[in-house]
């Protein structure tokens, strides 16, 4: 029995198929929970893939026009960034981590959440607020980002998404 050793082995994950569907659920509102999700749905709807992004308790930030430009990055409890743990709380450390976040996309050309949003947007991309959420932070439609498709309870959401990968973030 012989085998090509150099052969890849790529799964087949249906891309011939034009129902193809991906969810995100943004639960959390810092800036690097943020890229995540609108990274990977900027490549699925590259590939032609229908995209959805569902916004609830925290990932309403990065919908919420008072703070979607302004979301910050603590390096406390996160092990992913090299600090030592009893530096992260220092005051200053999350505004010095954040601004170095950003310089770090910005000399990618990743551009800024709002930005992001836009593109994605501009892409087709399908982009829900949870209505217990807006609820419970006192939100309306006014208070969120514009190309906003809609609020959603989560069975319509469910409804909606019928069939998709999804994944929480």
């Amino acid at each position: 029995m012989t085998t090509d050793q150099g052969a890849n082995i790529v799964p087949d994950f249906g891309d011939d198929d034009e129902t193809r569907k991906i969810a995100f659920v943004c639960s959390k509102g810092s800036l690097d929970m943020a890229y995540p999700a609108l990274v990977m749905a900027s490549g699925a709807l590259e590939q032609g893939v229908e995209t959805h992004i569902f916004f609830t308790f925290w990932g309403m930030d990065m919908i919420n026009k008072k703070t979607m430009g302004n979301l910050q990055f603590s390096p406390v409890g996160n092990p992913a960034t090299h600090m030592p743990a009893a530096l992260a709380p220092i005051p200053g450390m999350q505004a010095m981590a954040t601004k170095q976040m950003k310089k770090k996309l910005e000399e990618l050309e990743i551009p800024d959440v709002p930005s992001f949003l836009q593109h994605l947007s501009d892409m087709g991309c399908q982009m829900w607020a949870c209505k217990m959420s807006v609820d419970m932070f006192d939100l309306d439609e006014d208070d969120m980002y514009d190309d906003l498709n809609g609020i959603l309870n989560v069975t319509d959401f469910i409804e909606i998404i019928d069939g998709a990968q999804t994944m929480l973030i």
